[in-house]
């Protein structure tokens, strides 16, 4: 659990001087890039603190000057703030409505636009969320989305919600596919202890929806994409 303290000790003393400051800076300057890049070196500190040693590949791949959407798989808490600071540029997030309440944290992600989820009202949620989404996208904001929508409880591959697909479709924004592994290790479903070791980030090829002709095709071809690139005991059954 010396990791897991350590962690938060980063993330609620660093994160205080931000909101404290960062926040009324960017609502006076009008002007969010500030306080994400200050966030961003948050994350990645309060992950280096735990111990966690972060492997990035496959960056050439990501297009440059165009909003795309970062697809990933998840398989542990650990993986949002992994993976945040690695993408390039600025993204929002598709999230848990709830995280909106933290007070300070609510109010800084409000400002990055990023895009709460309601799973109360599931089909009016998720329209609600793409066009959030959307716009987020239209904007010049890259999206970090988690295909799964949930965290897998054994590692492996889950199958796939279908709103990131429709986002695609309909923003013509080309997906990212991204794999995350180590980090189902390092901190379990269920658990709050982190072991150290290594997370491993790997940039797909872009895959553009103007190549296919209806959401299922897209999906399948991101899902076999991210299904060869993920290590053998992480594939679906």
């Amino acid at each position: 659990m010396f990791a897991t303290i350590k962690m938060v000790f980063v993330y609620l003393t660093l994160g205080g001087v931000a909101g404290v400051l960062g926040i009324p800076y960017t609502m006076v300057v009008g002007n969010v890039r500030l306080l994400y890049r200050a966030i961003m070196g948050i994350l990645s500190a309060g992950v280096r603190a735990a111990g966690i040693r972060v492997e990035v590949s496959g960056l050439e791949h990501v297009p440059a000057g165009v909003s795309c959407i970062f697809l990933s798989n998840h398989v542990s808490n650990l993986d949002p703030p992994v993976i945040f600071p690695v993408l390039p540029g600025q993204s929002s997030v598709l999230l848990k409505k709830s995280l909106m309440r933290i007070p300070m944290l609510g109010t800084a992600m409000r400002m990055g636009k990023f895009v709460p989820v309601d799973r109360g009202n599931r089909a009016e949620a998720a329209k609600a969320s793409v066009a959030a989404a959307a716009e987020a996208l239209k904007s010049g904001l890259n999206m970090l989305i988690f295909a799964e929508g949930t965290r897998s409880k054994d590692g492996r591959l889950m199958a796939f919600k279908s709103g990131p697909f429709y986002l695609a479709m309909e923003t013509g924004a080309p997906i990212l596919p991204v794999v995350i592994s180590g980090t189902e290790k390092m901190m379990r479903k269920h658990s709050a202890a982190i072991t150290p070791g290594v997370a491993r980030v790997k940039f797909l090829e872009a895959i553009y929806p103007a190549g296919f002709g209806t959401r299922e095709e897209l999906m399948r071809a991101v899902r076999e994409a991210m299904i060869e690139a993920l290590p053998v005991e992480m594939r679906p059954v």
